[in-house]
């Protein structure tokens, strides 16, 4: 008797059903998380040489849960031999973990995956450039009243002063930007609605400078200049790019994330390490994040030793 034969199979996933499961997968997502959840599924089912996400869905549901853990498992090694690092690694495997679940959920199968994510450390250094850092950047701009500089003016300051994530700003619209009140509405990661934050007024005149310089028209607030896609919204990876090219001629080594790394450290260092008033800043949902950069500003484990090696030479 072979293998086939061996092993009860699990019942075959119809097509109709692998795509209600996309649909309800996908459902009730916000723009980026939509994006990025398409592309790590799509991932997934080029791992698996599937033709479309719906047959790699099928594909891994009907073989039961040992033979999807174990797809699972190879998935994880491949993306590992790749050279990822932890954390796309642990959220591509997330994305296929959560496919499943909502299969779960609507009943194509009464199973979870499990295998675990890789260890990893969530912040590698949560101080970023700092606040002379930031300081240097905006002295680059002095002088400068084009629009490319008034942008990049903007752009800086929604990172720094209000630790806005790059995905966040290229989210933004004109229509969310209220110079009169004051106040710019977010939409924050893992949100599904919108949240109001009050602009601090040098903020807010960075960015009427800004708009001054694109004009009123609606659309997305921050507008690509270069040729090939001149006029449309000014995506993530340009707004790195932007920030790298400034860091670079100012001497640093800068991401659009270490500006929020920056003004979350410096924020700890102004309220005197009030770690709920800058979750609120921050718009952490688990305060513990916050306490890691509050451990990296003052370097706790550092002091600690400090005090070790002072006492057991005490008097050598």
């Amino acid at each position: 008797m072979d293998d086939r034969t061996a092993r009860p199979q699990a019942p075959a996933i119809p097509a109709s059903a692998s795509r209600r499961l996309l649909a309800a997968f996908l459902a009730g997502r916000n723009p980026r998380t939509l994006a990025a959840y398409r592309a790590d599924v799509q991932h997934f089912a080029a791992f698996l040489g599937a033709a479309t996400v719906e047959d790699a869905a099928r594909a891994l549901l009907a073989g039961g849960q040992g033979r999807a853990n174990e797809t699972a498992l190879r998935y994880r090694a491949h993306l590992q031999e790749r050279g990822l690092s932890p954390a796309t690694v642990n959220r591509r495997l997330a994305a296929v973990r959560s496919l499943v679940k909502v299969a779960r959920v609507i009943g194509l199968v009464p199973w979870k995956l499990d295998v675990e994510p890789l260890k990893a450390e969530p912040y590698r250094d949560t101080r970023g450039p700092g606040r002379e850092g930031f300081r240097r950047m905006l002295m680059l701009l002095e002088g400068r009243d084009d629009a490319r500089a008034r942008r990049a003016r903007a752009l800086l300051s929604l990172g720094y002063d209000l630790a806005l994530r790059r995905g966040e700003v290229g989210a933004l619209n004109v229509a969310d930007v209220d110079l009169e009140a004051g106040t710019v509405a977010v939409l924050g990661k893992g949100r599904a609605t919108k949240q109001r934050m009050t602009l601090p007024e040098p903020t807010r005149a960075t960015l009427a400078d800004w708009l001054e310089a694109r004009g009123a028209e609606p659309g997305p607030l921050f507008l690509n200049f270069d040729r090939a896609g001149k006029g449309g919204r000014l995506t993530p990876a340009s707004i790195n790019r932007i920030v790298h090219a400034l860091g670079r001629a100012a001497g640093l080594r800068v991401t659009y994330h270490g500006l929020r790394h920056a003004s979350i450290t410096r924020a700890l260092d102004l309220s005197g390490g009030n770690v709920r008033a800058v979750q609120r800043h921050s718009r952490h949902q688990d305060v513990r994040t916050v306490g890691r950069y509050d451990d990296e500003r003052r370097d706790l484990a550092g002091e600690i030793a400090r005090k070790v090696a002072e006492d057991a030479r005490e008097d050598m």
